[in-house]
């Protein structure tokens, strides 16, 4: 096996999520890429969030910064240069999330802190339990991509700012603000920063899987890595047409929340958009599809969700049938 390690060479978001999609499609079956990452004043959403009810996107943008829609499933989350993003691209058959996570936990515990990982897709703090890296996850048949946050010295007063948790998710998790969930490891031992941890993730990267070489975002094709560029920066991508609906159904499960929303004409769903912070994107992107097509009517929308043979789809296929149209 070859390992890689690269580091970006941009604060751009658009730029970096390019660099990271040509990894993940030019991936070698004897290879394993770790990738380190940092975007400067930027809100970056889940694949299928919408961007409106996650951000405050005019307040972002009017103060100079950035909104970003990523290819992974997931929440809404801040970055700023107190914040180091890492990806693993890996084949199949060699990608193990808790192997990869430790690496994390390792270049924490090079500072003393000792880490844990729990719900979703968090790492915590042992000390306080607070939340410093949320990560995400996403695969073709060949390969697998997971990457994260690291929470260094992030401006909380951006984070809780511009993002906008849901009602729902707030009462879920028992918590009344973001910003109450996470911390800085930085708040913990004061002599981390952003470089010394980047050099200390590299070092438990080798320690965890061996010698690796040093490539750079130069030695990408820049063709590609620039049709990738253009399609992260495109409005449609990151914000998405807004389009009229006449009915909307919204539920928060222990996986994610999802919002539903249908066009119908004649009591037929003519479109369908959907709306998640689920970690599985790939399932969800299957959705619209399934009920576009189909009568308004409960049964028809459940039956098509347990055909996709997934137990999220199963819960969702549940509480839809018992769900009052309007």
């Amino acid at each position: 096996m070859n390992y890689r390690m690269l580091r970006g060479d941009s604060f751009n978001p658009w730029r970096n999520l390019a660099v990271e999609a040509l990894l993940f499609e030019t991936l070698g079956p004897e290879e394993i890429v770790f990738y380190l990452w940092q975007n400067q004043n930027t809100v970056v959403i889940g694949r299928h969030q919408n961007a409106w009810q996650e951000c405050r996107v005019k307040l972002l943008e009017d103060e100079g910064g950035l909104l970003a829609r990523r290819s992974t499933g997931g929440g809404a989350v801040y970055h700023d240069l107190g914040n180091l993003n890492f990806t693993f691209v890996v084949p199949r058959a060699c990608y193990d999330v808790r192997r990869q996570l430790d690496v994390v936990r390792r270049a924490a515990a090079d500072f003393g802190i000792e880490a844990a990982f729990t719900g979703r897709n968090d790492l915590v703090a042992a000390l306080n339990g607070a939340k410093f890296s949320g990560n995400a996850f996403k695969f073709s048949d060949a390969v697998g991509m997971h990457h994260g946050t690291v929470l260094v010295n992030v401006d909380m007063d951006r984070l809780g700012r511009y993002l906008v948790p849901g009602k729902d998710k707030l009462k879920a998790k028992g918590i009344g603000s973001v910003r109450a969930r996470v911390c800085n490891l930085a708040d913990l031992n004061p002599d981390i920063t952003v470089p010394a941890l980047t050099d200390a993730l590299e070092r438990a990267f080798v320690s965890a899987y061996g010698p690796a070489r040093r490539v750079a975002v130069a030695d990408l094709d820049p063709v590609r890595l620039a049709a990738l560029e253009e399609r992260f920066s495109a409005w449609d991508f990151r914000l998405g047409k807004a389009l009229p609906f006449d009915a909307t159904l919204s539920h928060r499960f222990d996986w994610g929340g999802v919002t539903l929303e249908l066009k119908l004409r004649h009591g037929i769903i003519e479109r369908a958009a959907v709306w998640s912070d689920a970690m599985d994107e790939a399932v969800i992107a299957r959705i619209a599809p399934a009920l576009e097509g189909l009568r308004y009517e409960n049964g028809a929308l459940a039956d098509a969700l347990r055909a996709l043979h997934n137990p999220q789809m199963s819960d969702l296929a549940a509480w839809i049938a018992g769900e009052e149209l309007g």
